[in-house]
């Protein structure tokens, strides 16, 4: 039988300090140290990995930290062509993405940190991604009001000095003013994008042709939106500190009046909120604010019940990891790392960075071995193409020769 699952919170901030706290209990569990993460600059990367955007300090040089679960520094430090902000990445880990301040997109593969592949998507700095629910788009805004969305297949085969015109790239005017997220519900006939913007508003669109399915306007700026579990009700965060409570279907009442399209909750943010997370374990929202403070609701109610005692100051960005296994001893402090999870706990803290770096050389091989294979199968089949091709020829030579 296996161990009880919990959602961990991360938190990050631009001054080089990662925190991950308990969603249940509240208990700060480490921090991971080195990264100064600007906005929407965190992301996880599978169930192995974390990885944030950092500027350097004192060279203003661009890269992405990639840190693992039992090391409190990056284990490795991906150089990019550009500044990056936003980050995304596939479910299972293999591939991240990075918006740049040029308007391109980085697809990095994991944990190598090859590029890829670099497109233009936006005439300003990008500035979100999100992959789509169904996992085969990847959806980006910019600082230019634009969303833009590619099949995640296309960039991930493309070469690395490919156009964005070889890709199936979309791209509409969403908003007035830059968009700071974007969420996505997929369905058979009616996928739609919901996206928020510094113009003060929520727009849902239809994914097939980008049409304005939607206004939802604010009295304030939105800096970031949630999705309940079913996919039936949005949460809004907002530049006043409150979060904003909405149903995607326009012809739903349920918590609004008849002469609203959202509720507020009561304030309990000082600042702007720079992230709201739903919780899947818990049902719950998380969320985190410019002035450092993380708070989780009950979405029935719109109650907070509990904060989370972050000491680090301001917060850039907020994620959730889910389903991280909890073992025997929960709790348990030791140096600033609590025990209790199973990415966390001792055994894995006391392993070496030797060790970690002959499992990426193993890794490394195997994915070599792996590419060496494929190129054998396709030869193979490129010699079983060309000898049917002969085949066939002799086949319709033989006829005729045996006619003369």
């Amino acid at each position: 039988m296996s161990s009880p699952s919990h959602p961990i919170v991360l938190t990050s901030s631009l001054n080089g300090s990662i925190t991950a706290f308990d969603a249940v209990s509240g208990v700060p569990l480490c921090h991971f140290s080195g990264s100064r993460s600007p906005y929407h600059g965190l992301a996880l990367v599978g169930n192995s990995f974390i990885a944030t955007s950092h500027i350097s300090a004192e060279t203003s040089s661009a890269s992405i930290h990639l840190y693992n679960w039992w090391s409190s520094t990056a284990l490795h430090n991906f150089l990019v062509p550009e500044p990056v902000a936003p980050l995304s990445a596939t479910l299972d880990g293999l591939y991240l993405f990075a918006g740049g301040l040029s308007g391109s997109i980085h697809a990095l593969s994991v944990p190598s940190g090859e590029i890829l592949a670099s497109y233009s998507a936006h005439n300003k700095p990008v500035s979100c991604l999100k992959i789509s629910e169904d996992g085969s788009l990847l959806i980006s805004g910019g600082d230019d009001g634009t969303i833009s969305f590619v099949p995640i297949f296309q960039i991930i085969e493309a070469s690395p000095d490919k156009s964005s015109t070889s890709l199936m790239l979309q791209r509409f005017v969403a908003h007035d003013g830059s968009v700071t997220a974007i969420d996505s519900i997929m369905a058979q006939c009616n996928s739609t994008i919901i996206s928020s913007s510094l113009d003060c508003t929520i727009k849902i669109w239809g994914l097939l042709d980008g049409t304005k399915l939607r206004t939802v306007t604010f009295p304030c700026a939105i800096m970031g939106i949630a999705l309940d579990q079913i996919r039936k009700e949005f949460f809004a965060a907002s530049s006043d500190g409150f979060i904003y409570k909405g149903s995607i279907n326009a012809g739903s009442k349920k918590h609004v009046n008849q002469t609203q399209e959202f509720i507020r909750w009561a304030q309990k943010h000082e600042s702007g909120i720079v992230s709201l997370v739903m919780v899947s374990e818990t049902n719950n929202l998380v969320s985190a604010s410019e002035d450092g403070k993380v708070y989780i609701w009950e979405i029935e109610t719109g109650e907070a019940i509990m904060g989370l005692d972050n000491d680090v100051g301001s917060i850039s960005d907020m994620v959730v990891a889910n389903g991280m296994e909890r073992g025997l001893k929960f709790g348990k402090k030791a140096d600033n790392v609590y025990d209790g999870y199973s990415g966390l706990c001792r055994v894995e803290l006391s392993r070496s960075l030797k060790d970690t770096l002959d499992i990426e050389d193993v890794l490394r091989v195997a994915t070599k071995d792996r590419s060496r294979a494929i190129d054998m199968l396709e030869s193979a089949i490129s010699a079983y193409e060309r000898l049917l091709q002969l085949i066939l020829k002799e086949a319709k030579k033989g006829p005729s020769s045996s006619k003369s």
